[in-house]
């Protein structure tokens, strides 16, 4: 039997289970411990589970795994609050960090209060957006795939692909409905046409500089907020002229700021990193 700390937090309602490797010994079968710890009944609870690592080119390393045990490439609500617990834990008290991803290292910069994080603005760097690099077959593989057809039972829907380091497929609609959300978004989640499977945005517009977004999230389902989602859906209103480069985006957690940058051609993503609880847990594997 193994004991391991770990700290609940959140960011706009996207819940993880946080792990650090600095000081303690980690499992070795990571995909059932991210299985049986976001168990909202018997588990701790979560969209997924993070790991907190030391990194030989970084402040911290993160390794993010979904409800389902798969590894996602990154999580810009989870990086949010890895910062948070660097900062706040006193492995790395700077106003600016980086973090190693899968998708690359990423730059934070923290707006601390009272010796404590509670805002981070993170650059999520360049959106991937040829098809090949989502990846997707929708289209040509070396264009961008931009309001391209979908069909699924009866709707006639028009996804834009933008890869934020993991893959994401917009859908503009004119309103938010659970048959959308939870009936469409796993089928397009699994579709064949997304080789790594697919995240999926759906998004309402309120005005050019304001939407509304919903998440059937790959591996986890529907959550509360995605931040990588929420910049696809940023530069993906930018692409097909239904907004600005610079949005609020109401998530079902909480809200984030995007800023889609016209000469470095990054995006900008801020938002709240909340501690909830911190714990300690028994596995009975190795």
């Amino acid at each position: 039997m193994k004991e391991l700390a770990f700290t609940k937090m959140h960011g706009a309602g996207n819940d993880y289970v946080y792990i650090e490797g600095f000081s303690q010994t980690l499992p070795n079968d990571l995909e059932r411990l991210a299985i049986e710890l976001s168990h909202r009944r018997f588990g701790i609870g979560g969209d997924g589970v993070i790991l907190i690592l030391p990194s030989t080119q970084a402040d911290a390393r993160m390794r993010m795994f979904n409800a389902d045990g798969s590894e996602s490439e990154m999580c810009g609500n989870g990086i949010r609050c890895v910062a948070k617990f660097v900062h706040d834990s006193g492995i790395a008290r700077k106003p600016k960090l980086s973090i190693e991803t899968g998708a690359g290292v990423l730059s934070l910069d923290l707006n601390v209060q009272d010796g404590k994080v509670n805002q981070v603005t993170v650059d999520m760097g360049e959106p991937r957006l040829l098809a090949s690099q989502i990846p997707t077959t929708l289209g040509n593989p070396n264009e961008a795939v931009v309001n391209h057809r979908l069909d699924y039972k009866g709707h006639t829907l028009f996804g834009t692909c933008v890869s934020m380091g993991n893959p994401h497929c917009v859908i503009f609609v004119p309103e938010l409905t659970d048959e959308l959300v939870l009936g469409i978004g796993p089928l397009i989640e699994n579709d064949e046409r997304f080789p790594k499977r697919t995240n999926v945005e759906f998004v309402e517009i309120l005005a050019r500089g304001e939407v509304r977004q919903r998440t059937w999230e790959r591996g986890s389902g529907e959550t509360w907020a995605c931040g990588t989602g929420a910049s696809a859906v940023c530069v993906a209103g930018v692409l097909t002229e239904r907004t600005d480069r610079t949005i609020l985006n109401h998530l079902t957690g909480g809200d984030l700021t995007l800023r889609w940058d016209e000469i470095t051609n990054h995006v900008f993503m801020t938002g709240p990193a909340v501690e909830v609880f911190q714990g300690r847990v028994k596995i009975d594997f190795a």
